[in-house]
């Protein structure tokens, strides 16, 4: 037979068109594409079974030849949503609910959306010395963004002047209005152009933003960096992202780049360097001076060392909490290109011992 309309829809054949319509408006709400969750492959297959179920001709042609029948279309129905009047959504229809439940997702909250409106979050880069990352800094970042004005503290109005209700939106921030369409009766939502969705409207307007309550102008922001920070981490600075006029501003994302050092590696909470030896000095022993970020410190390099062995100076690392990580020295053992006549009569003795 094709197509089940009867299954589509959960009703039975002997089903009566009251029933029908019934299902028809329970599976429709609950997969209208423009319904957060819908599906509009169901809802179109759906709204086809009621087009034929709710029609008594088209009905009788589907029980008695299927979905393949002369007025099915031949492969189905393909009419789309010609001859369905969609104001059986309303309430005015019916049916119990506003198209307000399917469609607020679209065209917003009311005052609601007003009151939640908030500033966009911005994005900026910095770039920070090896040194700066493991114990951390306070920079000053040069940002241009919309920001609160400093004039009007944000609210439009000229300083010792007074607000009043937007006479657009009657104080609610956003104004309503109905449309007609194959739906039927849709009510939108939108913010107030005239107040910005404040609902109030300055008496006399702050002459540095014009009423707007925010000014796009360059801002320092200091930035305090913690110590440890990695290279492509980013920081997040609440509230100062894009200013917006009654509402709360979005936050700022600093995304951190640090400068390679050029001797000292780190790895997790340790910091590396490698230290070159003498051949003589890694078989007899010696002390040598090796740069951390403290600064200059003493390492003993004990008698027999062997190439790739480590020092570790404790707590000279990277700072995590109340502790340090520790630094660690690789020891390279540099040898001789060239060695004088004495040098290789010495080394021969030391070979004829087994060393």
């Amino acid at each position: 037979m094709g197509k089940d309309y009867y299954n589509i829809l959960g009703v039975e054949k002997k089903a009566s068109k009251e029933e029908i319509k019934k299902a028809f408006h329970k599976l429709a709400h609950k997969h209208h594409p423009d319904k957060n969750g819908g599906d509009d492959k169901k809802f179109k297959e759906v709204n086809e079974a009621y087009q034929i179920l709710s029609d008594d001709n088209k009905r009788a042609q589907y029980d008695q030849f299927g979905s393949a029948g002369p007025q099915m279309g031949g492969g189905g129905y393909s009419g789309g949503f010609d001859g369905f009047d969609f104001s059986q959504f309303t309430q005015d229809g019916g049916f119990g609910f506003d198209m307000g439940d399917i469609f607020g997702e679209m065209f917003g909250g009311g005052s609601r959306r007003a009151k939640n409106r908030r500033g966009a979050d911005l994005q900026t880069s910095i770039a920070l010395d090896f040194k700066e990352s493991i114990f951390g800094v306070e920079k000053e970042l040069r940002i241009t963004k919309p920001s609160t004005c400093n004039t009007c503290h944000g609210d439009g109005a000229k300083p010792g002047t007074k607000l009043h209700t937007c006479d657009q939106c009657n104080g609610n921030g956003v104004v309503k209005s109905v449309q007609r369409t194959i739906l039927g009766s849709i009510a939108t939502t939108q913010i107030c152009n005239k107040c910005d969705g404040t609902g109030k409207i300055p008496d006399e307007a702050c002459q540095t933003c014009k009423g707007k309550g925010v000014v796009n102008e360059p801002r320092t922001i200091k930035v305090s960096v913690p110590a440890g920070i990695q290279n492509g981490e980013t920081l997040r600075l609440q509230g100062m992202g894009e200013a917006i006029k009654g509402g709360p501003s979005g936050d700022l994302y600093v995304r951190v780049s640090v400068t390679p050092h050029k001797t000292i590696v780190r790895n997790g909470n340790d910091l590396t360097s490698t230290l070159s030896i003498k051949l003589t000095d890694a078989l007899l022993g010696a002390t040598y001076a090796v740069e951390t970020l403290d600064g200059q410190q003493t390492v003993a390099v004990p008698a027999g060392t062997k190439i790739g062995d480590t020092v570790v100076l404790k707590h000279f690392g990277v700072p995590h909490g109340s502790k340090r990580g520790n630094f660690i020295v690789k020891l390279n053992i540099t040898l001789p290109e060239k060695l004088s006549k004495h040098a290789k009569e010495v080394i021969e003795e030391l070979k004829k011992e087994g060393i």
